[in-house]
């Protein structure tokens, strides 16, 4: 967990964004967790979520408050959404459960923004731990988390 924690934070100084690390003493595991530490709406944690698509481990970042509509990930992967089993994320991903962010991730795991997060100024992913979250702009997410493209797999709110 410790290692987690420093692979993701010396990513980030590649970006001068280490400052913006926050730790903190109780759990930040949930979206729930980490919006009451933070003070903030769930939906501005930026919640990354692990799935297997032909066998390789990708990454999705969403707004904290979305859920993956497994119509839209079939449609745009062709296959059906599976995670990534929770004793299988450190292997494939370089981080645990709880912890999972973009930052100091595997280098063949491919990172995936949800446009569920242009709604916001700034969010908070996780950093690594379950006790860790990093405040960022969109624009220094898109910069950190090396992603490959904006893609929309989240369902809409039914108000």
């Amino acid at each position: 967990v410790i290692m987690a924690f420093l692979q993701a934070k010396n990513w980030l100084k590649k970006f001068n964004l280490e400052e913006n690390i926050i730790q903190f003493s109780e759990s930040t595991a949930t979206v729930h967790e980490a919006a009451g530490a933070l003070k903030c709406d769930d939906a501005q944690i930026a919640k990354t979520m692990a799935f297997l698509v032909n066998d390789e481990a990708i990454l999705i970042v969403a707004s904290g408050d979305k859920k993956i509509d497994n119509v839209k990930f079939k449609q745009y992967f062709h296959t059906k959404a599976k995670m990534v089993p929770a004793q299988e994320l450190e292997t494939l991903i370089g981080h645990e459960a709880g912890g999972i962010c973009p930052f100091g991730i595997k280098e063949n795991v491919k990172v995936y923004l949800d446009i569920s997060l242009k709604e916001f100024d700034m969010i908070y992913p996780a950093c690594g731990t379950s006790n860790s979250a990093v405040k960022l702009t969109l624009k220094e997410l898109e910069k950190a988390s090396n992603y490959l493209e904006y893609i929309d797999v989240c369902k809409k709110h039914e108000d």
